[in-house]
């Protein structure tokens, strides 16, 4: 397998300052816009260092993917501004604050925005791996949308932390390519999965059921995903073809449920963008060459996509109404979702041969019901782009059908406490 060297033009003719997270004020600049991994690739110690330095930089803007490390806050904002393309984990504070800003585009949108200056990144700052016997560092957990980052960002910071695997998929960094090298001194997050509760289990073997042997899988993140995951391991050939790879994808492979034999590209190789889960899902990618990290614009890339055979996408969403559309953003006026991936990867299922574009959720959430006669929020997929819809009560396959056709499939996979009222509100709307 070829794992091409990327070099960073511009990075490659000086020795970094290494080892003073002191030095950080001194490369970012007022002004700048800064960018790094998301979740588990959240480079730590360096954002606590820019908090710590952050009068000396007023103003920065910061871009974030999902936060998982409570680090940033409100207050912060004497000094930064937040921009981001979702509000998921940590963020959702800074969303019910008002004081995130919300880019809402599809993932796959997102390299070009960045190559083309219309997302300017001035620093990129990255959580890598110890280097390899090559002296080469590898990013680690994420390639995503850093890829085009690290190719046009001013300067590049990043902390090696001993507990990041490394992960194959370009590029590979060497010490010259670094602005600033750092030690980390933050642990990484090694909390399993919760156990899936009995409605995630039940929605698990509704989407298993949809799943033949020699699919190729895209998964969403959160407790749904991971139980669809739990219900697999009866399948043969799957393949993995994903933004992010977590335990569930880890345990299927080890299992050897996930082969890739059956792929009709990257045959053999698992492909995802993010590693997202515990040391699990860390030490089965480290030093895998049967796991490849690679980059948005390869992932999420509709051309790619289509030519995925048995492409089945899983993810979930905030609320479905009954001809379809679908909110993945927001719950009343806080923003909790993203565009993100969810269109790219269920477009993709659509077009595919033999492919199934799947939203699953649970019917409701404490008394109010997700299947809902009209979306409240944002309708980030819309009914023209018809999928198969699940939940604890069934599947609603919506593909071909007209909206007078849709309403009774999707009243009957609602909690039976909404049914009688959503029959009535739906008529009443004629």
């Amino acid at each position: 397998m070829n794992h091409p060297e990327i070099v960073m033009p511009g990075h490659a003719n000086h020795a970094p300052r290494s080892g003073d997270c002191q030095d950080l004020c001194r490369i970012v600049r007022p002004g700048d816009t800064v960018m790094w991994g998301q979740s588990h690739a959240e480079p730590v110690t360096l954002m606590r260092a820019l908090v710590a330095q952050r009068e000396h930089l007023k103003r920065i803007r910061i871009f974030l993917g999902i936060g998982l490390a409570d680090v940033l806050s409100p207050e912060h904002t004497d000094a930064f501004d937040f921009l981001a393309y979702c509000g998921s984990g940590s963020n959702r504070t800074l969303a019910r604050a008002g004081v995130l800003d919300i880019l809402p585009v599809h993932y796959s949108q997102l390299p070009e925005l960045i190559s083309s200056g219309q997302l300017r990144i001035d620093v990129v700052m990255l959580q890598v791996s110890p280097p390899d016997e090559q002296g080469r560092y590898s990013l680690g957990l994420a390639r995503e949308y850093l890829v085009e980052a690290v190719k046009h960002a001013r300067a590049i910071v990043a902390e090696v932390h001993p507990d990041v695997p490394w992960t194959y998929g370009a590029p590979y960094l060497r010490t010259a390519d670094f602005d600033l090298l750092v030690a980390s001194e933050a642990s990484l997050p090694n909390a399993p999965a919760a156990e899936p509760g009995p409605v995630e289990r039940m929605i698990g073997r509704n989407v298993a059921s949809l799943v033949e042997d020699g699919a190729t899988l895209q998964t969403g993140i959160g407790s749904i995903p991971d139980a669809v995951m739990a219900e697999l391991h009866g399948k043969r050939d799957l393949g993995v073809h994903t933004g992010s790879i977590g335990d569930g994808i880890a345990a299927l492979c080890e299992a050897g449920v996930v082969t890739n034999a059956r792929k009709t590209i990257d045959t053999g190789v698992t492909v995802g963008g993010i590693i997202m889960g515990s040391g699990r899902a860390r030490r089965f990618a480290h030093r895998n060459p049967a796991v490849e990290l690679r980059g948005t614009e390869y992932t999420h890339d509709p051309y790619v996509l289509r030519g995925i055979d048995r492409f089945v996408a899983i993810n979930s969403a905030v609320e479905v109404d009954l001809t379809g559309q679908i909110n993945a953003e927001m719950i009343g006026d806080t923003y909790v979702g993203a565009v993100g991936g969810v269109g790219d990867f269920l477009r993709a299922a659509q077009a595919s041969r033999g492919g199934v574009p799947v939203v699953a959720l649970p019917s409701t959430a404490g008394r109010h019901s997700r299947i809902v006669t009209r979306v409240a929020g944002p309708v980030t997929i819309p009914r023209s782009d018809a999928c198969v819809i699940v939940t604890e009560y069934g599947i609603a396959d919506l593909r071909g059908l007209s909206l007078a056709q849709r309403i009774p499939k999707m009243i009957a996979i609602a909690h039976p406490d909404h049914r009688e009222r959503l029959s009535r509100e739906s008529h009443a709307a004629g």
